[in-house]
């Protein structure tokens, strides 16, 4: 082969017209037949389901095999956040909208800003809801988007692409590589061009799909189950949970003012009034209030062990 598929995709990003001519998708097991659902179309109901639970079992036990590369991008993530750092998921269709989805959940469960964890799709936040074709096949599109972002080495930049050959992927890893960034992707096929543009590659080969060519299903599932585990995982790792609550959860509406509540009482083992008491105290706080009643000390103490910690309750409520 006069030409591998990482330079033809790599020249594809450069010149947006000349993609057409590389396009090569037989050999990606995402775009294989499942011989399982060959009969889809006359399955009943009940059948359509039952192939498909049996399907999405074979995802948990492909991310399984992926447990250790999602773990060492875990704690890459966890530095550059505690190093005041971004992570930035880039993708394109159903990739591009997990990771949208992951991202915006970040702000309200675990108190980040939302410059924290970011999403960006191919096509911009209107793709999220309206397919913008060929928005995916612009590598350079992704670079100016990075560029917007103010990208700097301080940030990670994790690119999603079930193919693993999406341009606007790949050229946002590029350009990210070029700008001294980590840089990490998720792919569900081997040997993937965007695993070579990583520093930390996670490739979850979910198999064919039930209905051929539709990652929204395995691949988007085994997708969301990693990106599950690396944001969750990752605030963890800057002191965003204690035990295993929410505790920078923020009050947006009357249902979490009472969940935070609640987490406050689990936390410290109080009472609704105390932990009523210790949150109107805190300002609204909910690290502060737990530390203030098992440390049993005012909100600045509190605000000072916090600190000392570094964010984390446990190690604040372990200080003599």
């Amino acid at each position: 082969m006069s030409i591998s598929e990482r330079d033809m995709i790599t020249v594809s990003c450069k010149r947006r017209e000349d993609y057409s001519y590389m396009v090569n998708l037989e050999h990606l097991i995402t775009e294989n037949r499942n011989p399982e659902t060959m009969d889809l179309d006359s399955m009943t109901p009940m059948e359509i389901v039952t192939v498909m639970n049996r399907e999405d079992e074979r995802v948990v036990n492909a991310v399984k095999e992926v447990l250790p590369d999602v773990a060492r991008l875990i704690e890459i993530c966890t530095k550059k956040l505690e190093e005041g750092g971004r992570m930035i998921y880039i993708g394109a269709g159903t990739s591009g909208r997990i990771g949208v989805l992951d991202a915006v959940e970040c702000p309200p469960t675990f108190g980040v800003s939302d410059q924290v964890v970011m999403g960006l799709i191919a096509g911009g936040e209107g793709a999220f809801v309206k397919a913008v074709e060929g928005a995916e096949d612009d590598g350079l599109l992704a670079e100016k988007e990075l560029k917007e972002k103010k990208l700097s080495p301080r940030d990670i930049v994790i690119g999603l692409a079930a193919s693993g050959r999406t341009p606007y992927v790949v050229g946002g890893l590029n350009y990210a590589k070029k700008v001294g960034c980590v840089t990490a992707s998720i792919a569900c096929n081997h040997n993937s061009v965007i695993s070579k543009e990583a520093d930390y590659p996670i490739e979850v080969e979910t198999g064919p799909e039930i209905l051929t060519g539709s990652t929204r299903l395995k691949a988007g599932t085994a997708q969301k189950m990693i990106l599950n585990m690396v944001s969750t995982a990752t605030m963890v790792g800057i002191g965003k949970v204690y035990e295993n609550l929410m505790v920078d959860l923020i009050r947006t509406n009357e249902k979490l003012e009472a969940r935070l509540c609640n987490i406050v009482m689990e936390a410290a083992g109080c009472d609704r009034a105390r932990a009523v008491q210790a949150l109107s105290e805190a300002e609204g706080n909910g690290k502060v209030a737990i530390i203030m009643i098992l440390s049993e000390c005012g909100r600045l103490k509190a605000e000072e062990k916090l600190k000392e910690a570094r964010g984390h309750v446990r190690r604040a409520v372990m200080q003599t």
